[in-house]
């Protein structure tokens, strides 16, 4: 069965970032920021969806072009890729605060920001959904919305526990999951531990089939047949997509249990990984399409 959910991300825009969430990143000690603060420029796509929740959207001036959602936040002046920032584009919108996800760069660019004069305060981004109301709260401190921030936050924790106790009445057994974020010469790049897509999944309730590697890596076909998936999980859209005909017609896939059931799941980059406010539909979501019949009226 094929299932489809398409919010308009791309993932070429997510990738690099996403990498990024596997590693070890400094962060910034952010200092709250006085409210009139009207110029923000905000780099990575769940920054820029938090700020939006808060309500203080007015005071984006940019954003990168990981920041879809809402869409009326592709409206806004666009600095670039989070990953190849200018400095000269960032700060020709004339900020007066600039958040960004922690892996944000090149290195040259953030420095040359860093010796601007204008606050660059960078947010933690974890792959743990444990880590998502911390995120939050980095956010509203840093544009002085702390006391918004937190009730956005146990929001977020109270539907994350609300989605355990519903994954855990599920019967049925986990699903083995394999989530594929693009196709490099015939070989599937696939999200294994430490991944945003490896804790989707088990918020989710399922099994990532490929934790026997770390971060995104390219599996060689033994790997995909030993990981004997039996949903194959991508994000919708963009030019890195991959179509349910283009991984089954894989030697590899072919004989999986995946491929048996044509159990296909596509959904939107920004709202499936992004470890930020709508996480926990995200997940749910997932959840029922993993499990259709756990999730019947």
């Amino acid at each position: 069965m094929y299932f489809s959910g398409s919010l308009g991300s791309t993932a070429r825009s997510l990738f690099t970032p996403l990498v990024a969430l596997t590693l070890t990143t400094a962060i910034a000690v952010a200092q709250p920021a006085p409210t009139d603060v009207t110029r923000i420029v905000s780099v990575g796509g769940t920054v820029t969806e938090i700020i939006y929740a808060l309500g203080e959207q007015d005071r984006i001036a940019a954003v990168d072009s990981t920041s879809t959602y809402p869409n009326e936040a592709t409206g806004k002046p666009d600095v670039g890729y989070i990953r190849q920032l200018s400095a000269e584009g960032v700060l020709s919108q004339r900020p007066d605060l600039i958040i960004a996800e922690a892996g944000a760069g090149p290195a040259d660019a953030v420095a040359i920001l860093k010796a601007s004069g204008v606050p660059l305060i960078s947010v933690p981004t974890p792959p743990e959904a444990a880590a998502i109301a911390g995120k939050i709260r980095a956010v509203g401190t840093a544009i002085g919305k702390a006391a918004a921030a937190e009730k956005l936050a146990l929001e977020v924790d109270s539907g994350l526990k609300s989605l355990e106790e519903k994954v855990a009445t599920i019967t049925e057994p986990k699903k083995r999951v394999l989530f594929a974020l693009s196709l490099s010469n015939g070989r599937v790049m696939a999200a294994g531990s430490h991944t945003a897509a490896d804790e989707i999944i088990r918020l989710a309730g399922g099994i990532n089939a490929a934790t026997d590697v770390t971060g995104y890596k390219p599996l060689s076909d033994e790997a995909v047949i030993a990981a004997a998936p039996e949903v194959v999980l991508v994000m919708d859209g963009g030019a890195m997509h991959m179509t349910a005909e283009q991984a089954f017609v894989l030697p590899a896939l072919q004989a999986s249990p995946a491929a048996k059931t044509k159990a296909f799941i596509a959904m939107d980059g920004l709202y499936l990984l992004g470890l930020g406010p709508r996480t926990p539909q995200a997940a749910r979501d997932l959840s029922a399409k993993l499990y259709p019949e756990a999730f019947k009226p």
